[in-house]
């Protein structure tokens, strides 16, 4: 790549478990919380701190290995996975909050983070020293300062706290002026972890928006978060960690469903021996298969004709029983409920042992991995309830009888429609 923001080649992090870090005295820790965020970076090796090497035994654990990747200038990339997959270890390598095991990391540009509420924050200035702060902190004069301190204020919409120390600032006041400093001073490259999961709904979009703004404006943003809308709204590229190394990279999507899949494998227990489902019990879900075009019992095709069976147990009287199937898709979000209520078949009396079918001349899903849940009513209860009982895989097929489909990412669900010209 040319133009190359940030390059981290064979980068490894390893800590001694039990080990605390080295004493400091207030003022460099201070001094060291204040300027690490935003402090200019460049290349580092190991040795570079001076420290001698860990020697490898039982006693540690990496939380980065061999971890390789460059952004060029302007881009938004998404950094995801899972939980102690070693994201937020990689953003305070780059930050230089912590210093790296092994290999090198280059920044080129000054670089603006926000890696958890209060980064960079004297907790005793008030909201408006700690803009003023983080300002000079960056390089800034006070005139650029002031140019941007309206602007920061509004976006963070702490006015009427302006003069109040940022100790008493709840965490979503917090980080709304973190965010609205990082973003808003200017930096060349914009790290940005989980944190913003602590704003309300309408803070994150607008802080959504702002990033995509930053972009338009040829700088650069990392961006770790466990919202995979968000990276795919924001991103263009991603890479994914587990167990601190990348296990995928590249486009956006593609990383996405990779991660996604890795972590949503079909539960090995059957149905019918699922103990994590609710209900009154008076009927349960004890099967699940397909059939339809593919000759698989867990594949559909989008646009073929599909038949799903839903065997069931129950003790009788079973009267006024309805059965659900909803489909979800890598994101977590219902696309798709369908039910016997809903096309006017509600069983008045069923055996104690049977199956449910549902068919679909056309199956409307959209090629991708869904999530499906299953549930039945009785007598207006819920009799049974297992979430996420089939990992349901759709594969392509031809649903308008066109050949053609929408493009991945464009939709979860194809619908009988025409067009004309009046």
């Amino acid at each position: 790549m040319e133009n190359v923001a940030v390059r981290v080649q064979n980068l490894g992090k390893r800590y001694r478990i039990g080990e605390r870090e080295p004493y400091r005295t207030l003022r460099d820790a201070i001094a060291r919380a204040a300027t690490a965020p935003f402090r200019r970076t460049s290349h580092r090796r190991v040795g570079d701190s001076g420290y001698p090497p860990i020697p490898s035994d039982g006693g540690h654990i990496w939380a980065l290995r061999n971890v390789s990747l460059e952004i060029e200038e302007g881009e938004a990339v998404g950094i995801i996975g899972p939980n102690g997959a070693g994201k937020t270890t990689l953003l305070k390598v780059l930050s230089r909050i912590t210093e790296p095991t092994e290999g090198v990391a280059e920044i080129h540009g000054r670089v603006g983070s926000l890696l958890e509420v209060g980064t960079g924050f004297h907790q005793e200035l008030t909201g408006r020293e700690n803009i003023y702060l983080n300002g000079a902190i960056l390089g800034m004069r006070k005139t650029e300062i002031d140019r941007k301190f309206d602007e920061i204020v509004d976006f963070a919409e702490i006015r009427d706290f302006l003069d109040t120390p940022v100790k008493r600032y709840s965490d979503g006041m917090r980080v709304r002026l973190g965010f609205a400093i990082a973003a808003h001073l200017e930096p060349e490259i914009l790290l940005v972890d989980e944190v913003l999961a602590v704003g309300d709904a309408s803070f994150q979009r607008k802080c959504l928006g702002k990033m995509g703004e930053v972009t338009g404006e040829g700088r650069t943003i990392m961006f770790v978060s466990h919202d995979m809308a968000a990276v795919q709204n924001l991103c263009g590229r991603a890479y994914a960690l587990n167990h601190g190394r990348v296990f995928a990279s590249g486009e956006v999507n593609d990383v996405i469903s990779s991660y996604l899949e890795s972590v949503s494998r079909p539960h090995a227990i059957s149905i019918a021996d699922r103990v994590d489902r609710r209900g009154t019990g008076k009927m349960r879900i004890t099967g699940f298969s397909i059939s339809g075009s593919t000759n698989s019992h867990d594949t559909a095709r989008c646009g073929a004709p599909t038949k799903f069976v839903i065997a069931f147990e129950g003790t009788p009287p079973l009267r006024n029983v309805e059965i659900n199937m909803l489909f979800y898709n890598q994101f977590g979000t219902c696309v798709l409920t369908t039910g016997s209520d809903f096309v006017g078949r509600t069983f008045d009396e069923i055996p104690e042992r049977g199956s449910f079918v549902g068919r679909f001349d056309r199956f409307p899903l959209m090629p991708g991995i869904y999530q499906v849940r299953l549930a039945c009513v009785v007598n207006g209860l819920v009799a049974d309830d297992v979430k996420d009982a089939v990992t349901l895989q759709v594969v392509e097929g031809d649903y308008y009888g066109s050949g053609k489909l929408p493009p991945k990412g464009f939709g979860a669900v194809a619908a009988p429609h025409d067009w004309e010209v009046i």
